[in-house]
This record gives structure tokens, C-alpha cells and sequence, in this order.
């Protein structure tokens, strides 16, 4: 089963395995396993990439995984997808009407309000 997400290098198809994040002030690459949500400041890789990653002259690539393997979603992802579909398809309650209140009279500072109904 493929990831939902793809390789964010260009021209590439294949399913995304793990995020690449850097840390500028270390000069560091930080390759790890795929992110849960897409972060515009990391890019997703797929395992090719992942395993050929170089970083510039002077910056350290730590890997958090050795092995990237392609996994599809799990029975959790399924359940909370089953779920929601679920949800979406329950009939909706109707909210009841807002009483309109209009000024019936003034006493001083207070005031005698009255709704549609009476």
C-alpha cells in the first residue's frame, strides 16, 4: 500500500518514507521517520532518496532510522477514517430558532423585554 504523501523531489512518484528537516544553527540534516503531518519547512523523502542523501561540505546528516520502509495506514488510520465517514452521514439535529426579545416598556434602568411568542 502506498503513503498518501509523495517524495517532494521533483519529477519523482514513489511514496514518502521519512521527513528531512534541517537545523541551520548546527548545520545539521536530520533525516527521521515520516513526519505524521506535512510541515512546510520539512521535505518528505522516498526510500531512494532517503538512503542517497548527502549534505553539503561542512554539515553533519544524522539519521534517526537506518532502514525506511514504506508502510501503508494503519488499523488506527482506518478506524478514525471509518469513523468520520460515519460521522459525516449521521443525520444533523436542527438548532432551535433564536427567540427574537423586543423592548416591551422601561422601568428606571431596567427594561421589560417580550419574545415573538407572546
Amino acid at each position: 500500500m502506498r503513503s498518501v504523501r509523495q517524495c517532494s523531489r521533483p519529477v519523482c512518484i514513489s511514496g514518502a518514507v521519512a521527513t528531512l528537516t534541517y537545523v541551520y544553527s548546527d548545520s545539521t540534516a536530520v533525516l527521521g521517520p515520516l513526519a505524521r503531518l506535512a510541515e512546510p519547512h520539512s521535505y518528505d523523502l522516498c526510500a531512494d532518496h532517503a538512503e542517497r542523501l548527502t549534505a553539503p561540505r561542512g554539515w553533519e546528516v544524522v539519521r534517526l532510522t537506518p532502514d525506511f520502509v514504506e508502510v501503508g495506514p494503519s488499523h488506527d488510520d482506518l478506524l478514525a477514517l471509518a469513523d468520520a465517514v460515519r460521522e459525516a452521514g449521521r443525520p444533523r439535529r436542527r438548532e432551535p430558532e433564536p427567540v427574537r426579545l423586543a423592548e416591551a416598556g422601561r422601568r428606571g434602568h431596567l427594561r421589560v423585554l417580550r419574545g415573538d411568542g407572546s
